[in-house]
């Protein structure tokens, strides 16, 4: 059983939205370097890497180790797609326990718009020859990308419990309001549920702001023990519980599309926590899509299975809500960093460091999620605010 040795000491982030000329590399030291001097550590008390970047960049984690000068005897790059940034605290927790590292490093970059223009029809030949015997059968019936496949999760809770559009416009409504709070924000401005409405469609039932954003962006947080972690200059965030499920079977089969690996992986971080959902002050989820957002609020226990639509549109996730959500604008408004800003943020509430507008009052403890891996895999942290 895991001892809650572990606790995460600094946080930070790279510039997001569009970054002209920028790298995945170099916005990942910019919030590496910037995580390390948050925990008033330097980088040669950095001897662990877990890191992932852009799918077809190999070893990330030995790029940012000749970016920064480092040696590590615990370093690793992840391939769970969104799942990958709450694994790393994990796995950076377990190598901390066992004695393999003191202080590490983990986080995620991308610069996808930068990559779009230069290396999109490289991307592309990768994923054809990755995902050949799949899109054998998707692409002559048009059925492209990821909205596709969350759309269907969406069409069969929308069939199943009678989910509408709507309950999925008041998860977008809500997560921009939060937005419109943080200067960081890619996107800023409210967003009204006419407006939502009125969006531009995509794969039904999705709109343009059903999905997450295109993002040039990275996050990091440094993990180390928390002994060490009370002499560093900020309240320490535990490393309380988590849990992982990967439901490799496949999106389509059984239920998983509307009890999504969620489930499993949040009842196993709330033993391994000894809480209960109840007992959430905050969560940070990973909303690729509004849909996502709303059916892990499900699977996590904030309300029943099929009640999810109601829940939100009764005024749930907001500041003041029963469960304060993606209190940054997450990937739908704040930036789509594959889940580490959810990371950052659950961090930051749990410090208690932002002004009343954005701060989530007496906030003790975090959910935050991760979701990917072609929508099977998950993880869940349970982070508690330090003594």
């Amino acid at each position: 059983m895991y001892q809650r040795s572990a606790a995460i000491v600094g946080a930070a982030h790279s510039q997001l939205g569009e970054v002209p000329g920028s790298t995945a590399i170099g916005l990942m030291a910019d919030a590496a370097v910037a995580a390390v001097v948050d925990a008033g550590l330097t980088p040669s008390d950095i001897d662990g890497i877990v890191v992932r970047g852009p799918d077809d960049e190999y070893c990330f984690h030995q790029q940012l180790g000749e970016r920064l000068g480092l040696n590590a005897s615990f370093s690793t790059s992840l391939d769970n797609g969104g799942a990958s940034q709450s694994l790393a605290v994990i796995l950076a927790s377990l190598a901390i326990e066992a004695g393999l590292a003191t202080a590490v490093l983990c986080g995620y970059a991308r610069n996808s718009w930068t990559r779009t223009r230069r290396s999109g029809s490289r991307n592309a030949r990768m994923n054809q020859s990755t995902h050949a015997r799949i899109r054998e059968w998707r692409d002559s019936f048009g059925y492209f990308g990821e909205p596709a496949t969350h759309a269907l999760g969406a069409q069969r809770h929308m069939a199943t419990y009678g989910t509408t559009k709507e309950h999925l416009g008041h998860v977008a409504v809500s997560v921009r309001e939060h937005a419109t709070r943080n200067p960081h924000a890619q996107i800023r401005w409210p967003l009204t549920m006419d407006e939502y409405m009125d969006g531009r469609p995509i794969t039904d039932p999705f709109g343009i702001y059903d999905c997450s954003l295109r993002t040039d962006g990275a996050g990091a947080v440094v993990v180390t023990d928390v002994a060490r972690a009370r002499d560093l200059p900020h309240t320490p965030v535990i490393v309380r519980g988590f849990g992982s499920q990967n439901n490799l079977r496949g999106w389509t089969v059984d239920d998983h599309m509307v009890q999504t690996a969620a489930k499993a992986s949040g009842e196993l971080a709330y033993r391994s926590a000894d809480v209960s959902p109840s007992d959430i002050d905050t969560a940070q989820l990973y909303d690729c899509f509004t849909y996502m957002l709303l059916v892990q609020i499900e699977d996590y226990g904030f309300c029943e299975k099929g009640e999810g639509g109601e829940f939100i549109s009764a005024g749930a996730l907001g500041l003041d809500g029963e469960i304060p959500t993606n209190t940054s604008g997450g990937q739908l408004s704040e930036g789509h960093v594959e889940g580490m800003l959810q990371v950052v943020e659950g961090v930051r509430q749990l410090r208690h460091e932002y002004p009343a507008e954005r701060q989530v009052t007496d906030a003790e403890l975090a959910l935050v999620s991760g979701h990917g891996g072609n929508t099977v895999c998950h993880s869940t942290l349970i982070l508690e605010r330090g003594r």
